[in-house]
């Protein structure tokens, strides 16, 4: 068991990825400040873990809960495409950043870990992996989290407090609560509401790997550097296949082209924008799934000592999480 001196100050542990980080830390003989926002019994219980109240929202008061901390390590964020959450998207996942990694700096914290996504790196091209060498430009507007991943990115690099990034691609598994958009797209499916699909394909990873990586980033990774931690490459069609395996539902059969897809997205855009509602078809997505988002994990693997496991038993244990826990029969 590591000494005190090795606390780590976590944000975001009540999420889907932050909870499993959460739990990595603590496998790894750390402990844990956990930020929460609201109850401290939000949290379960764990030995080693210590919930904290604080806002990312109020980051002047996040220096003295910081205080005695070694490591930052900033998963928090808000993963969504809906149009009501836009401003609050960028306000959580950029200024938040700018202003935990100022706190971070006031406290004397040696190292942080900051969570991107792959979406900043953009999708493969002229037929090979996105790889950390590859940037995004993202406009704003529509392109509201991918946007805000990118220039939390900058904000992270500027920081007076050494950063590693982590870019995770689309994680799956047990515990995605809200759910995220990922999550959505599996829960949807086993509740036989996906009628069509576009060509296409992405990168899935198990989210205990991604939690995994974060404590490798933290022992092994290189200051200003960024890590993509990805899974396997699949294409819409694998994985509608790999779900109806593992759910008995049918897999979908009918292609509709991309014009289609964000044509339906816009009409549902405006819907959303009507009443406030979570997207059916993110605008944001629809567009992306035009391109093949495939990432290669290769410097991850050669500079942290990252594996991936796989992709399907994450699927597996997302499928059977929501069953138990009442999301789908």
């Amino acid at each position: 068991m590591r000494g005190t001196v090795d606390e780590v100050f976590l944000t975001g542990a009540t999420g889907f990825i932050g909870s499993h980080v959460l739990r990595a830390l603590l496998g790894s003989g750390y402990r844990v400040r956990a930020l929460v926002r609201g109850s401290p019994d939000r949290l379960p219980a764990l030995e080693g873990c210590t919930p904290v109240p604080g806002d990312l929202d109020r980051p002047g008061a996040l220096a003295r809960r910081m205080e005695g901390c070694r490591y930052l390590v900033h998963v928090a964020a808000l993963y969504s495409f809906a149009p009501s959450e836009r401003r609050r998207v960028w306000a959580t996942n950029v200024a938040g950043c700018r202003g935990v990694l100022e706190a971070a700096w006031i406290a004397g914290i040696e190292r942080a870990v900051v969570t991107s996504s792959s979406s900043a790196v953009g999708p493969a091209r002229d037929g090979g992996l996105a790889t950390e060498e590859d940037r995004v430009e993202v406009e704003g507007g529509i392109s509201a989290y991918h946007g805000s991943k990118v220039e939390e990115e900058r904000v992270a690099l500027a920081a007076r407090v050494p950063v590693v990034l982590v870019l995770p691609t689309a994680p799956v598994g047990p515990g995605d609560r809200r759910p995220t958009p990922t999550g959505r797209m599996v829960l949807d499916f086993a509740r036989g509401r996906i009628p069509a699909y576009v060509e296409g394909g992405m990168n899935l990873v198990a989210v205990e790997d991604v939690a995994r990586a974060h404590v490798l980033a933290l022992e092994r990774g290189r200051p200003r550097e960024r890590y993509i931690v990805g899974g396997e490459d699949l294409s819409f069609e694998q994985i509608w296949r790999t779900l109806a395996e593992l759910t008995g539902r049918s897999a979908p059969w009918l292609r509709i082209p991309h014009g289609l897809a964000v044509s339906l997205a816009w009409a549902d855009e405006l819907r959303c924008r009507l009443t406030g509602a979570q997207p059916a078809i993110p605008l944001e997505g629809a567009r992306m799934a035009r391109h093949l988002m495939y990432a290669s994990s290769e410097k991850a693997r050669r500079e942290l000592g990252y594996e991936p496991s796989p992709v399907r038993d994450a699927l597996a244990r997302a499928v059977e999480w929501y069953r138990l826990n009442g999301y789908a029969s």
